[in-house]
């Protein structure tokens, strides 16, 4: 089994390249500059040189406050950019695994969403990537959309790592208490997505292709997110991280986030037996390794 990554340097790719060695599963990785989601001569030549069994998409536009302003790039890079990539596929018939993410909803409720669910995009990120999941469906039918949400890791920008460095440079934060979601590992996305890479090398006849959530086990706010951060930032320092808990109305953003990002993952454990984490387990290791790195410099 020969993979091909598109996109190198995001928290999902750079998981992707650390588990995919690991496991000792082939996987090549091209992004800007050499390969641009914009640019279909670029994907042409990444998929005819590599010569990969199964394509993966973890390129995206993910400035999420900065895609109102920017709305041509966003739906360029995750509306257009994941339908020529599809079109090369299906002309070479290869299958793709595309990420996606919980900012497709808008829903009110507090009920886990399934992968039905009606769509509409709270904002133009989200309305982006729900436009590129279209294009995916109707575009090739050997497809994978896997939607995550609040995505961290130990690399790259990301909450987990934000409210580790407010601890240590200030002490203190305010964070959001009314959305609620579930803080989600890259290291196990790439986790999930080598498992369904390895179910479609083996029966590559008899795989139920389509849309699956993948996120972690179990519901928080940001601010209870923070607060275990904090926590255990406590623990290995000992010193006490002030945690004040606020409303989204007190910290306006230019994009609005969706209150409900809960994702029913049920249908990617009963297809592939895949299992999420309950969420602290892969924020304490995330923690620890980010401590750890911190003290010894790397």
């Amino acid at each position: 089994m020969k993979l091909l990554c598109i996109g190198n340097s995001g928290q999902v790719a750079r998981a992707l390249r650390e588990k995919s060695a690991a496991r000792g599963i082939e996987c090549q990785f091209s992004g800007r500059p050499d390969t641009d989601l914009t640019d279909p001569e670029s994907l042409r030549l990444a998929l005819d040189q590599m010569r990969a069994d199964i394509i993966i998409n973890a390129a995206a536009y993910t400035h999420v406050d900065g895609a109102e302003s920017d709305r041509e790039e966003a739906f360029a890079v995750n509306a257009e950019g994941p339908k020529h990539l599809a079109e090369l596929c299906k002309e070479r018939g290869l299958p793709l695994i595309h990420l996606s993410t919980d900012y497709v909803f808008n829903a009110s409720s507090d009920q886990p969403l399934n992968e039905t669910d009606p769509i509409d995009g709270v904002n133009v990120y989200g309305q982006s990537k729900a436009a590129g999941e279209a294009f995916v469906r109707d575009t090739l039918d050997a497809h994978f959309i896997l939607r995550t949400s609040w995505v961290y890791s130990p690399f790259g920008a990301n909450f987990v790592k934000t409210m580790l460095r407010l601890a240590a440079e200030r002490g203190a934060a305010a964070v959001v208490d009314d959305q609620i979601g579930a803080p989600t590992c890259a290291l196990d996305i790439a986790d999930a997505i080598l498992d369904i890479a390895a179910h479609l090398d083996q029966a590559p006849t008899h795989v139920p292709f389509g849309t699956y959530h993948y996120a972690a086990a179990g519901y928080v706010s940001w601010a209870d997110l923070a607060a275990y951060v904090f926590e255990l930032y406590e623990a290995e320092t000992g010193c006490k991280i002030g945690l004040k808990r606020i409303p989204s109305s007190d910290y306006p953003t230019p994009a609005a986030r969706p209150r409900n990002s809960r994702l029913d993952t049920q249908k990617i454990t009963d297809t592939f037996g895949i299992h999420p984490k309950d969420w602290k387990i892969s924020v304490k290791q995330t923690v620890d390794r980010l401590l750890a790195e911190r003290v010894s410099g790397s």
